[in-house]
């Protein structure tokens, strides 16, 4: 979690948004000297994400919100990618009772979103038991959640996929139509990083078993995307590709379930990306009540 950059500055921007010029629900009805306890509580099993930056909602509301003389302890007890019951207490707060009720509506929607990203992940890697497939996110994440989001992902065992346009190549239908074509798509990305003097590694979406032998016939690539191939295309495909010896990884896309997942890791092919892993997610229940 210390890797996410910018986090106070994303959750200073959640707090605005909800607190705007102030609590005043809180502030109409709470004295400022009041102190209490609360407990967050999972009301449903699942794996849970994002306690630290549950703990760091609090903390600059209590700094920087309210700029209280009340010290505030937070205490964690259970960590992200930890398997929890329904019941189950994730943390504890004590402190200046105001700061913990402006704090809780921002750091439970965290919380829940990122908890429900990791639980899903965790119920679709468990499809993957015993296959080598690994599963894959996407970009089609929430604005400025990105990084947070494709957290949560490992933290149900899933495998982060490009973080953004920057640190992969990938040539989509629309980058080799725009180009002229498969062999032009991939020369020009080639002389480009050579250029630059980078080194991405290059995938490229097929959409018919055409296209892959083009893209096996030029080579030039690290990874192919077999996009919105049945099952039984995608098992010839990867056989090809296996064959071609030039060890390249396959990946599949486009519709996949969980109703499909394992017939279509049990094709062989070695990554499955899932966009509603992170775009298409219930948030977990929790709650957070007194103490």
């Amino acid at each position: 979690m210390n890797s996410i950059p910018n986090l106070d500055e994303l959750i200073r921007m959640a707090l605005l948004e909800d607190v705007g010029d102030g609590d005043h629900s809180t502030l109409a009805c709470i004295p400022p000297t009041a102190t209490n306890t609360a407990k967050m509580v999972a009301k449903q099993d699942g794996i849970v994400c994002g306690m630290e930056v549950g703990e760091r909602v609090f903390q600059l509301v209590n700094d920087w919100f309210y700029h209280s003389t009340v010290p505030i302890k937070i205490t964690c007890l259970k960590q992200d990618g930890d398997s929890v019951k329904k019941g189950d207490v994730l943390m504890m707060v004590e402190g200046a009772s105001g700061v913990i009720l402006t704090a809780e509506r921002t750091a439970l929607n965290f919380m829940q979103r990122l908890s429900g990203i990791a639980t899903e992940t965790h119920r679709m890697v468990q499809m993957l038991e015993g296959l080598h497939t690994q599963l894959l996110d996407t970009r089609k994440t929430t604005p400025n959640m990105r990084l947070l989001e494709k957290y949560a992902v490992k933290c149900g065992g899933g495998t982060n996929h490009r973080i953004g346009l920057y640190d992969m190549i990938m040539l989509k239908d629309n980058h080799i139509d725009f180009a002229g074509g498969i062999e032009a798509a991939i020369e020009r990305t080639r002389a480009y990083l050579k250029e630059k003097g980078k080194n991405l590694k290059i995938e490229i979406e097929v959409r018919n078993l055409d296209e892959l032998e083009q893209v096996l016939k030029h080579g030039g690539v690290d990874r192919i995307m077999l996009d919105n191939f049945d099952t039984t295309t995608l098992r010839e495909a990867v056989r090809r590709v296996a064959a071609d010896n030039h060890n390249y990884e396959t990946e599949a896309s486009g519709g996949i379930t969980d109703a499909t997942l394992r017939q279509y890791a049990e094709t062989g092919v070695d990554f499955i990306s899932v966009g509603a892993l992170t775009h298409h997610i219930k948030s977990m229940d929790i709650s957070l009540v007194k103490k």
